[in-house]
């Protein structure tokens, strides 16, 4: 990346001369400044950025339209909303989110997922919110903390992080408590509603597929227990795994919760 007058662009972050930085300490602007950087230096030298769809299994070659909202949620950090559309086609629109948290003194990329995608209707395309949406949209005028239980949002904003935080090169390498191998996995989504065992910790299912594969998916819980008033994942082990029957994978469970008492979050 380029240095340029009194601002350095480092690893997608804006850094500043001293320590860390609260996240009051920066301004929407700061926010789009860091994802704008980040956008221009993955362009290619054929105009196109590209992001993996790991829901539809495919790499999009997409050209950024402009930058559409910036938000911020206390606590959890930026939100930035880009408008793009598929390389060559105008017409053909997506709607991906940033999330940016204060790490030290930047700014740094989080996660970045598909908000809306397109979907023909008729002739032409129209923008289609995916579901689940990002768990970002749902604390739309909710303050953290207004609970003394965590709400399901706030739980998945701790699974996501630790995901992203824990993906190299687009795999999350999880090893198999049953056979000890190392699984190599592609994030796909989180499963709604999360739970809680009651009176106990919190938990989420998700989806991942196998690397290098179409349909091999399997499904990993995350445990959660709060600490200092933060949810910290704990745990990570294989729900259900896949297995071929009659030449279909399917999911088959190695655990179930049939004698816990198992609550849905709000």
């Amino acid at each position: 990346m380029q240095t340029k007058p009194a601002v350095l662009l480092v690893a997608c972050g804006l850094l500043w001369a001293g320590s860390g930085r609260a996240q009051e300490d920066f301004s929407q602007q700061d926010a789009r400044s860091v994802v704008q950087a980040h956008i221009d230096a993955q362009v290619r030298q054929d105009g196109a950025f590209r992001f993996n769809d790991q829901r539809a299994d495919a790499l999009l070659e997409l050209e950024q339209d402009s930058i559409r909202i910036v938000r911020r949620i206390h606590g959890y950090g930026f939100f930035v909303d880009v408008d793009f559309h598929v390389k060559g086609e105008p017409a053909k629109p997506y709607d991906l989110d940033f999330w940016l948290k204060p790490a030290g003194s930047k700014l740094e990329i989080v996660d970045v997922r598909i908000h809306k995608a397109p979907k023909r209707d008729g002739e032409a395309w129209k923008l289609v919110t995916r579901n689940p949406i990002p768990w970002w949209w749902i604390p739309a005028t909710e303050h953290p903390g207004e609970t003394e239980e965590k709400r399901s949002w706030q739980v998945e904003s701790a699974v996501n992080q630790y995901i992203a935080g824990n993906v190299k090169d687009g795999v999350f390498l999880l090893k198999d408590d049953k056979t000890g191998e190392q699984r190599a996995l592609e994030f796909v989504e989180i499963h709604r509603p999360l739970r809680r065992i009651e009176g106990g910790s919190y938990f989420a299912c998700s989806d991942f597929r196998e690397r290098d594969s179409k349909d091999k998916f399997y499904d990993i819980d995350f445990w959660l227990t709060e600490k200092d008033g933060a949810l910290v994942v704990t745990e990570a082990r294989i729900h259900k795994e896949p297995k071929n029957e009659d030449g279909v994978w399917v999911q088959m469970p190695r655990y179930t919760f049939e004698n816990q008492k198992v609550q849905d979050l709000k």
